[in-house]
């Protein structure tokens, strides 16, 4: 009874309504609407090019969608709570494509592949891929903060790391992982932590979880002596279905990290992907690719934003400017010109017109109205186009489609141990810090993204970048 007039109202009613199961419907019915989506507009698609078929031709096929959901969830794909957006999307495209690779074999074996059209089989697959990836997130956008998401979390621990714990889970709801309690033996920490009741210490998580059927707990004691967690976890740790310990690993490597047993000793295996040549090779043809077949879609483009800087201001259409590369060499990196000219006196006449502002200039050296920027800069700044010019870094391999973001000399003493990092990849078109706030984001956090980047680097993270990308330029998020 004392539990439960400290828990407040609300996080009682979250604790008994959020279940698995609404999510594990929800997902499904998600990846069920892309497959199906998928099969008709490349069936129809075909249709109205060729006609020569009979849509009931393909529709036969509908129970293999079965088979798509089981592989799905054999992957671990259901319920989509608690992954890394990024393996979930590495885990979509490989099952996506061996359940393709499987109904192709299948169909030939029965001797029926002259009957299908092999356009049809490729246009479903990419079509698959990209509307499972797409109609999920839309479903965490629609869904994630409603009470019934995910999963009731406990934490186990209200230190620095319990703290760092709640702010990410309720920052990015996504995750699905829901804070509603935490424990901490030290009874000045009791109370509330970020909005959620601190209510006692350890010893009570077997009851609490029985009682509010809490089946997940996370483990944020990092700083805890060896003997003392494996007590914990021996004790406490069977009441939870799922434990999730944080280790005293932190600012490491988290995405390619796996666990190993070496004859009953734990270990942890973390793959330096930056060292393998595959990878890395993989990341170079997708550059070249992408900005030479990219580049003959934008070459209009370019040419129309020259003329609109050209009659919107005098001085140059390209600005460049000298950064620090990989390996710490030095490059010109080069823009669309969106500020006027004398811009450096513009600002020092802003700034002391209105002294207010000098401390969030000096902070992260960004203005919300930058007197410096033209009317045709603004919208360039907004929709991130000023940064096409870029494509010829690119080509000459001083840049690369993803990667941290280009700095110059007077921003190394602000990267401090960090700069060591950001030399070992080439700098990006884009990057993390840009498709997670932009402009948002203090400049400590775009560090630590770019720190992080380069400590989980890989093709799919590259590829998780560029897809959000377009939703970020299309929607301007963070942008000024």
């Amino acid at each position: 009874m004392q539990l439960n007039r400290t828990l407040s109202p609300t996080l009682l009613a979250l604790t008994i309504s959020t279940r698995s199961w609404p999510t594990y419907v929800v997902m499904i019915a998600s990846d069920l609407l892309a497959l199906v989506l998928a099969g008709v507009i490349s069936v129809y698609t075909r249709l109205v090019l060729e006609g020569q078929f009979h849509p009931t031709l393909y529709w036969q096929l509908y129970p293999v969608i079965g088979l798509f959901i089981a592989a799905y969830m054999l992957v671990g794909l259901y319920p989509g709570v608690g992954i890394s957006p990024v393996d979930e999307m590495r885990w979509i495209c490989l099952t996506t494509t061996l359940m393709y690779l499987a109904l192709t074999a299948m169909v030939f074996m029965r001797r029926e592949g002259e009957i299908y059209s092999r356009g049809v089989f490729v246009a479903a697959w990419v079509l698959s891929v990209l509307l499972v990836i797409g109609l999920r997130a839309v479903s965490r956008w629609l869904f994630a903060r409603k009470c019934w998401w995910g999963y009731p979390t406990m934490i186990l621990g209200a230190g620095k790391t319990g703290s760092m714990v709640i702010r990410t889970l309720k920052r990015r709801p996504g995750i699905g992982l829901k804070p509603v309690l935490v424990l901490d033996d030290d009874p000045q920490k009791h109370g509330s932590l970020h909005g959620v009741p601190v209510v006692g210490g350890v010893e009570l998580a077997p009851a609490l979880a029985r009682t509010r059927k809490v089946p997940y707990a996370i483990v944020a004691m990092p700083g805890v002596p060896r003997d003392r967690l494996l007590s914990l976890l021996e004790r406490y740790g069977s009441s939870f279905a799922h434990l999730l310990v944080i280790p005293d690993l932190f600012e490491f490597s988290s995405l390619w990290v796996e666990a190993k047993d070496m004859g009953g000793v734990l270990g942890l295996e973390i793959r330096q992907r930056l060292l393998l040549p595959g990878p890395r090779l993989a990341k170079f043809s997708i550059d070249l690719a992408a900005t030479l077949i990219g580049g003959l879609f934008v070459l209009p483009v370019i040419g129309l934003i020259a003329l609109l800087i050209k009659l919107d201001s005098p001085g140059p259409i390209f600005y460049s400017q000298i950064r620090i590369g990989q390996g710490g060499q030095h490059f010109k990196a080069w823009k669309f010109r969106t500020m006027v000219r004398n811009a450096d006196k513009a600002l020092k006449d802003y700034l002391e017109a209105h002294p207010e502002l000098q401390e969030d200039w000096l902070k992260d050296q960004k203005l919300r109205r930058d007197p410096r920027v033209t009317r045709i800069g603004r919208f360039l700044r907004r929709t991130s186009l000023d940064e096409l010019p870029q494509l010829w870094n690119i080509l000459r391999g001083e840049m690369s489609l993803v990667g941290p973001r280009p700095i110059i000399d007077e921003e190394i003493p602000r990267y401090g141990d960090k700069f060591q990092l950001y030399t070992k990849v080439i700098p990006g078109l884009t990057g993390l810090w840009q498709v997670s706030g932009r402009n948002n984001i203090t400049y400590e956090e775009r560090v630590s993204l770019d720190a992080y980047y380069v400590r989980n680097w890989s093709v799919w993270l590259d590829v998780y970048i560029l897809l959000r990308t377009v939703w970020v330029v299309l929607t301007g998020e963070g942008a000024y």
